[in-house]
């Protein structure tokens, strides 16, 4: 039986996803929701409309990947974009102006860069509608698919509007701009700036931007009643205080479980055009080769790359060291983000084991073998072959027998085990090898050396029967060992016997 799962709970989770997408300290956004709750009562807002705002300030950046990639093209990092964005005015055109001319042309300089910044002088209000928009109407779509009332998506389809009416992209002034969203907008910008600059220089950028970017009537109520707010709020745990409030949600049944995971799987997927649809097309090969829960596993396994900026994903040519360390991170984020609810903490242990290697030379555990079970090894086997079947910014995708043979050459090399491999090319529609794969992706010469190694051979008597160096022996012995996740000949022996390894013809 699974664990229940709500939509609140769903909710919560992509708010602290919406965290990592713009530079915030997970639960920033859940902390702004509960600060949404005070704020709305103090307005006399009733229950139905104090619901809609949880929902609005939860997921105010649910669209927040669908314009991630556009964003870093003339913007560079977008994360680090984003995270400045909540401290400007975006009521006030300089400030916004300055903004964009910091980051514009990210890696030029001189005529380069300049040329950057003109660009986007000229089309800079133009091209922000259309990147607003694009967000709004992503927002829109993932809120029909988890069900979201009317109000709830007005609500979001007004996230980058302003009180003056300099907002984006329709321009919406005044009480045109529904007040959850009025209420979701100040709320979230007052934890950012009280988190940052203390509660007092918080308030008084509230009262410089009252009547300007925020609804005046509300602002006065921030001003009144934040302090006591912000000291009931900025100790307490963010989860627990956003969910203590949220409006009342029932369980989900089996079918509304899976399409929030299949939410969660397009939210991440979607970040950039290359990995578009990735997690379902993995999700598929997983279901086919292992059954129901490693599909579901797939759909969530790379939701932490939202905190990883479209710089690195999209990169055409190597990375450097410090960007691969930063793009590993994002196996860590998703496993941290999963084991926030206790449905998706059932998915944890495998959807982050796709990028082990049952060798040891995978992240971000650095498992090997001995850790890793079946629906982990079917994963990430899994995951390198659509990978492979897909475009990528630094080479065009691999035809179908090409990646049937790299997978196999990374199966013969230790890194993914050999039965994986051959069941996700099975569901993929390749003939399995003939020859069956061998167990925790030993090579021939490595099962060769553990046969030697359980009839009670040396590792230098080895080296002499197979004539090669004692060295290159103890090093076949070594790699053995991490494989199969033992440390004396006698449980080598004890996993040869168990898996036929003894047979001469091996």
């Amino acid at each position: 039986m699974r664990a229940p799962v709500t939509k609140v709970e769903i909710a919560a989770l992509l708010a602290v996803a919406q965290d990592h997408a713009f530079g915030q300290p997970p639960g920033a956004q859940l902390r702004a929701t509960a600060l949404a709750q005070h704020l709305a009562t103090a307005a006399g807002a009733e229950a139905p409309e104090r619901a809609t705002t949880w929902w609005t300030s939860a997921l105010r950046f649910l669209g927040c990947t669908g314009h991630a990639f556009d964003t870093a093209v003339v913007f560079g990092d977008e994360i680090e974009l984003r995270a400045q964005s909540l401290q400007a005015d975006f009521a006030n055109p300089f400030d916004v102006m300055r903004l964009m001319v910091t980051h514009a042309g990210p890696g030029q300089s001189g005529p380069s860069r300049l040329r950057s910044v003109l660009a986007v002088l000229a089309g800079g209000k133009k091209a922000a509608e259309v990147n607003f928009r694009s967000a709004c109407e992503v927002a829109d779509a993932f809120a029909k698919r988890l069900h979201l009332d009317e109000p709830v998506r007005a609500a979001l389809g007004a996230t980058f509007e302003r009180w003056n009416g300099r907002g984006l992209p329709l321009g919406l002034k005044g009480v045109a701009i529904p007040r959850p969203m009025r209420i979701a907008h100040l709320s979230q910008e007052l934890e950012v700036l009280a988190r940052i600059e203390g509660i007092d220089r918080a308030l008084e950028i509230v009262k410089s931007r009252r009547a300007k970017a925020y609804d005046p009537d509300l602002a006065d109520l921030v001003l009144s009643g934040a302090r006591q707010w912000w000291e009931q709020v900025e100790p307490a745990d963010s989860w627990d205080a956003a969910l203590a409030v949220a409006p009342p949600a029932p369980p989900l049944d089996d079918a509304e479980a899976l399409e929030t995971l299949v939410v969660l799987a397009d939210f991440a997927d979607l970040k950039s055009p290359w990995t578009s649809g990735h997690s379902r097309a993995v999700a598929a090969l997983a279901r086919d080769a292992c059954g129901p829960a490693a599909e579901q596993a797939a759909l969530v396994h790379d939701l932490g790359r939202v905190s990883v900026p479209n710089t690195i994903w999209d990169k055409p040519g190597p990375l450097t060291r410090d960007e691969r360390d930063r793009a590993e991170t994002h196996a860590l984020v998703t496993d941290q983000l999963l084991r926030r609810v206790p449905f998706t903490s059932t998915l944890a242990g495998t959807a982050c084991a796709a990028y082990e290697r049952i060798d040891g030379s995978g992240y971000h555990r650095r498992l090997t073998g001995a850790h890793l079970d079946e629906s982990q090894r079917v994963l990430a086997a899994a995951d390198c072959y659509q990978a492979m079947r897909s475009d990528r910014p630094h080479r065009p995708a691999r035809a179908g027998e090409e990646a049937a043979a790299e997978l196999r050459g990374m199966s013969a090399a230790g890194r993914l085990d050999g039965e994986a491999v051959e069941r996700i090319l099975a569901a993929a529609g390749h003939r399995r090898s003939a020859r069956p794969p061998l167990p925790a992706g030993l090579t021939a010469r490595e099962a060769e050396v553990l046969r030697l190694l359980t009839l009670g051979l040396t590792t230098k008597q080895v080296a002499d029967r197979l004539v090669i160096a004692p060295k290159t022996a103890d090093h076949h012995v070594q790699h053995i060992y991490t494989k199969i996740g033992v440390s004396t000949r006698g449980a080598a022996a004890l996993f040869a016997i168990e898996q036929g390894i003894l047979a001469a013809d091996v």
